[in-house]
């Protein structure tokens, strides 16, 4: 039965889905106004945003410094920010970079924006929460809204992540990470545990699609 519905969901719900979001299009969440560009990861469609989200919105935000590894749209980055936190939001896509400064200055939300692969750019310093929602599909990026979904097909991505990531944590940082049943998890596991990491299941939901993880990365 699963696998009948992920059939009729990828021949008649994604080709909607890729035609509606083949132009830019508004999305508002509670107070937040986003414009959202068709290059640009879109939260409203897809269970990892929302499950970070909802999981972020549970953490005491006021005072701490957060950081969104590949923002996208920034809608996580802009709810932190309205908690209190003191934000950077990065990303490797310049439209994204370019829509984060747009919607910041629209939205009245002050956040640090900073056109970055992964940590390349990013000043050396600790924060407190790290939220990563990471394109985990073993395939190559060819254009810029590909880093989305495509993590290299021997996931560079991951390797990438693991190597730089120590030296923006320190001993309290939490580590967010969203991950679903349908990347490569012992890859991942296994490029975490070379760089001395281990990574904790904190949530599990179960959609009629596939499984989605949260899981908090700690050093070991």
């Amino acid at each position: 039965m699963r696998n009948i519905l992920k059939y009729f969901i990828y021949h008649t719900y994604k080709p909607l889905l890729v035609q509606y979001l083949s132009v830019t299009r508004s999305y508002t969440y509670g107070a937040i106004k986003l414009s959202i560009p068709p290059q640009v990861f879109h939260p409203a469609f897809f269970f990892s945003s929302k499950l970070l989200l909802k999981y972020i919105g549970k953490q005491l935000l006021h005072d701490r410094t957060f950081l969104e590894l590949g923002a996208g749209s920034g809608l996580i980055s802009f709810f932190a920010a309205t908690k209190g936190a003191s934000v950077t939001a990065t990303d490797i896509n310049p439209v994204a970079i370019e829509y984060l400064e747009k919607n910041r200055k629209k939205n009245g939300i002050a956040i640090r924006v900073i056109h970055s692969d992964l940590f390349n750019h990013i000043p050396a310093e600790p924060f407190d929460i790290i939220a990563i929602n990471p394109p985990y599909y073993k395939k190559q990026p060819k254009i810029y809204a590909d880093y989305a979904w495509c993590c290299g097909e021997n996931g560079e991505y991951f390797e990438k992540l693991f190597e730089g990531l120590a030296g923006y944590m320190n001993s309290e940082s939490t580590v967010l990470l969203t991950l679903c049943d349908g990347c490569d998890l012992e890859m991942i596991y296994d490029m975490a545990r070379q760089q001395h990491f281990r990574l904790l299941c904190v949530q599990t939901t179960k959609n009629f699609l596939e499984r989605n993880f949260i899981l908090k990365i700690e050093q070991l």
